[in-house]
C-alpha cells in the first residue's frame, strides 16, 4: 500500500498516482502499450455512462437477489402480512431519502468512489480507510456471495425440479457466475454497460411475469391471505431491525451510480434524474410483487418455500413456471454485474488516494478497464461463497454497510455546516438526510441487541482497520526488504495484468 494519502492532489478526472507512465516504457511489447487500441487515445476511463445506462446500473443492481430472498426475512421478523408490506413501503421511502442525499453528494463532490469518497472529504483519511478496509475484507465479498448464491440456486432450479437444488451444486454454479462477471468487467466497459441494459430489461420481464397474474387473481377476489393482515401477536419488536435489514438490502443499489461519477456524462443532471426515475420504478415493482406473492401464497407457504418466485410460478403458471427461475437467475447476474462495475471504481479511487496498493489505480493498456480493481474482491468472495449461509451473510454485511452509509450522509450534514458555500447543483431539504441518517444509526445499534453474534463480528472487523491504518499508511519506517517486496509485487502485477497509470 502507498504510505500517504493523496486526497489533496486528486482532481475530478481519472488521475493516477504521481508516477508517470514512462516508468513502464520498457515493460510492454510493441503494440501493447498505451493507446494501442486506438492511435493517440489516452489510457483512461471515459464518460460512457449516459442516462439510460445510469438507470440500468441502478435498477439493474437493485433488482437482483433481494426481492427473491428478502420476502422471507421480512415476514419472519415482522410476523404478519400487513406489517411486512408496511416495512417494504417504509424501506422504499427510506431508500429514496438516502438516494436523494447521495444525489446531492454526487453533484457537489464529483469524484468517483461513493461512500469512501464522501467519508474521505468530510471526515478525513483515517475513517475513510476503515471504510475501504471493511469493504475489502468483509462487506463486498459477503454481498457478492449473497447475490451469487441466489444466482446459483435459481439457475439450477429447472434442472432439479421438483427436488431441491443440492447446496454444493448451487455454490459451484454461483462460483461460475461470479467468475463470468469478473471476466466481463475486466474485458470491456462498453460491453459491460450493454449487457447491463439487456439484463435490466430481462429482470423487468421477470417481475412482470409475477405481478400481472397476481394482480389478476387479486382483482378476481383472491383476498383470503390478507384477512387479519395486521395480527401482531407474533411480532417481536427486537426482530424489527432485522426485517428492515432485509428490506433495505433488497433496495440496496441506489448508491452504485455514485461510485462511477467520473464516468457519468453530465453528472449534475444525469445523477439526480437517474436516481429519481430508478427509485420510483423499483419501489412500485417491489410493493406490487409482494402483493402478488401474498395473493397466491399464505404466510406459512412463503416461509416454507426455498425459492419464493419459483413456488409462486408453479402455483399460477403450471409447466410454464420453468422459465421463471431462468429470468430470476438473469436478474441476479445483472445485479452481480452492476455491483462489480461500481465497487471496482471505489477500489480504484482508494488506490489513487494511497489507501490501497498502487496497481489497483491502473488501467489496462488496450481494454481501458481497471482490471486489477475489478479482480480485488474475487478471492474473498469465493471464500465466503463456500463457507457462508445466505441469511447470516445478509445480517453480517448489512450492519457494516448501513453504519458507513449513515456516516456518509452524516458527512453531507457536516459539509453543509463547514462548507456552506460549496457549489451544490442539486440540494435536498435538510429533513431528508437527517431522517435517513437517524434511521441508519437506529437500525445499526438496535441490531447489536437483535443479532449480537453477526453484528459483533462485523463491528470487530471494522475496528481492525484502526491498527491497519497505522501499519500500512501512517508508519513510514518499513524495513527495506518489506518495501522492496511491496514494490516488486506492484511491478509484477502491473506486467502480468498489462496495466499502467491512467493518463491525465
Amino acid at each position: 500500500m502507498n504510505r500517504r494519502s493523496k486526497s489533496a492532489g486528486v482532481s475530478n478526472g481519472c488521475t493516477a498516482n504521481n508516477h508517470g507512465a514512462s516508468q513502464n516504457g520498457g515493460q510492454y511489447p510493441e503494440g501493447t502499450g498505451p493507446g494501442s487500441e486506438e492511435p493517440g487515445s489516452k489510457v483512461e476511463l471515459g464518460k460512457k455512462v449516459t442516462l439510460l445506462r445510469g438507470i440500468s446500473i441502478i435498477m439493474g443492481t437493485i433488482i437482483g437477489a433481494g426481492i427473491f430472498v428478502a420476502p422471507k426475512g421480512i415476514l419472519r421478523n415482522t410476523g404478519s402480512v400487513g406489517m411486512s408490506l408496511v416495512v417494504w413501503i417504509a424501506c422504499g421511502v427510506l431508500s429514496l431519502f438516502g438516494a436523494l442525499s447521495y444525489a446531492e453528494l454526487g453533484t457537489c463532490i464529483t469524484k468517483s468512489g461513493g461512500h469512501y469518497t464522501y467519508i474521505l472529504e468530510a471526515f478525513g483519511p483515517q475513517l475513510a480507510f476503515i471504510r475501504i478496509w471493511s469493504d475489502l475484507i468483509s462487506i463486498r465479498p459477503a454481498g457478492m456471495a449473497v447475490i451469487s448464491l441466489a444466482f446459483g440456486q435459481y439457475i439450477l432450479e429447472p434442472l432439479f425440479m421438483p427436488c431441491p437444488v443440492p447446496p454444493m451444486a448451487a455454490k459451484l454454479a454461483a462460483a461460475i457466475g461470479l467468475t463470468a462477471v469478473m471476466y466481463l468487467n475486466s474485458m470491456s466497459v462498453t460491453w459491460t454497460a450493454r449487457i447491463q441494459i439487456f439484463l435490466t430489461i430481462a429482470k423487468l420481464i421477470a417481475i412482470s411475469i409475477i405481478i400481472l397474474p397476481g394482480m389478476y387473481l387479486l382483482f378476481k377476489g383472491e383476498t383470503r391471505n390478507f384477512e387479519n393482515a395486521f395480527d401482531l401477536t407474533s411480532m417481536n419488536l427486537a426482530d424489527l431491525p432485522l426485517a428492515f435489514y432485509s428490506g433495505m438490502y433488497a433496495y440496496a443499489g441506489w448508491f452504485y451510480l455514485n461510485f462511477v461519477t467520473e464516468e457519468v456524462d453530465k453528472p449534475e443532471k444525469t445523477l439526480p434524474l437517474a436516481i429519481c426515475i430508478s427509485m420510483a420504478g423499483v419501489s412500485l415493482c417491489y410493493v406490487l410483487i409482494n402483493v402478488a406473492y401474498y395473493t397466491v401464497m399464505s404466510a406459512d407457504e412463503l416461509l416454507a418455500s426455498p425459492a419464493v418466485a419459483v413456488e409462486f410460478a408453479s402455483k399460477v403458471m403450471g409447466n410454464f413456471s420453468i422459465v421463471v427461475p431462468l429470468f430470476v437467475a438473469m436478474s441476479c447476474f445483472g445485479s452481480m454485474n452492476g455491483c462489480i462495475f461500481a465497487i471496482s471504481r471505489m477500489f480504484y479511487v482508494a488506490s489513487r488516494e494511497g489507501h490501497l496498493p498502487e496497481v489497483l489505480s491502473m488501467i489496462h493498456v488496450r481494454r481501458h478497464t481497471p482490471m486489477a480493481a475489478v479482480l480485488t474482491v474475487y478471492p474473498m468472495s469465493l471464500l465466503q461463497l463456500f463457507v457462508g449461509d445466505i441469511y447470516s451473510l445478509l445480517n453480517f454485511m448489512s450492519f457494516l454497510r448501513w453504519l458507513f452509509i449513515g456516516l456518509a450522509v452524516l458527512g453531507l450534514l457536516y459539509l453543509r455546516y463547514t462548507q456552506p458555500d460549496l457549489h451544490r447543483p442539486f440540494k435536498v431539504p435538510l429533513i431528508i438526510p437527517v431522517t435517513f441518517c437517524l434511521t441508519c444509526f437506529f437500525m445499526v445499534f438496535l441490531s447489536l441487541y437483535s443479532d449480537p453474534v453477526n453484528t459483533g463480528i462485523g463491528f470487530a472487523i471494522s475496528l481492525t482497520g484502526i491498527p491497519a491504518y497505522y501499519i500500512f499508511i501512517v508508519f513510514d519506517r518499513r524495513p527495506k526488504w518489506l518495501q522492496k517486496c511491496l514494490d516488486s509485487f506492484n511491478r509484477s502485477m502491473q506486467i502480468v495484468m498489462e496495466v499502467v497509470p491512467a493518463e491525465i
